[in-house]
């Protein structure tokens, strides 16, 4: 978490509060990256991302999932891409990432055992938190893209119900 002692809050205005808030509650330095390092670079992809960037939402790979795999920042930031969803996305490119990218955490592998909820147990109980959402206006029109990765998040989420 952001403190006393660390930058200020960070804040755009295409970025709802709520958002931002949600970025800001986790704390990404003490989090080990996909990639190795500390996960406090994703606060970047992620503002970038939330902002509508659709290459933000690539640029997670290899960072938070590597197909078939997710790595320790994947529930977090999963709850962030949630944020992002239930603020609206601003169009139709960030949509479709903001999906794609949700779809990718969802079809890795569950490292969880019968009495716990590994990091896909989490990020599958973000997006179930947020699943009437994926289901409304935002999700497309039928036949498009952005329902169609709105349609395999409510299937695989329903498999896990």
């Amino acid at each position: 978490m952001r403190g006393k002692d660390k930058d200020p809050v960070r804040s755009s205005p295409l970025v709802p509060a709520a958002v931002g808030r949600e970025i800001a509650r986790h704390d990404w330095a003490s989090i080990t990256c996909g990639c190795g390092r500390s996960a406090g670079h994703l606060e970047d992809t992620l503002w970038h991302a939330a902002e509508g960037h659709p290459a933000a939402f690539h640029a997670l790979e290899g960072h938070v999932f590597t197909r078939p795999r997710l790595w320790p920042p994947a529930p977090a930031a999963c709850a962030v891409l949630m944020a992002v969803w239930a603020a609206g996305p601003p169009r139709l490119a960030t949509r479709e990432a903001l999906l794609r990218t949700l779809l990718a955490l969802l079809t890795s592998e569950d490292d969880g055992t019968a009495y716990e909820a590994g990091l896909y147990g989490q990020c599958a109980a973000h997006v179930r938190a947020g699943l009437t959402q994926l289901s409304g206006d935002l999700a497309g029109r039928p036949g498009s893209t952005t329902a169609a990765y709105a349609d395999g998040i409510l299937d695989i989420i329903g498999l896990c119900a």
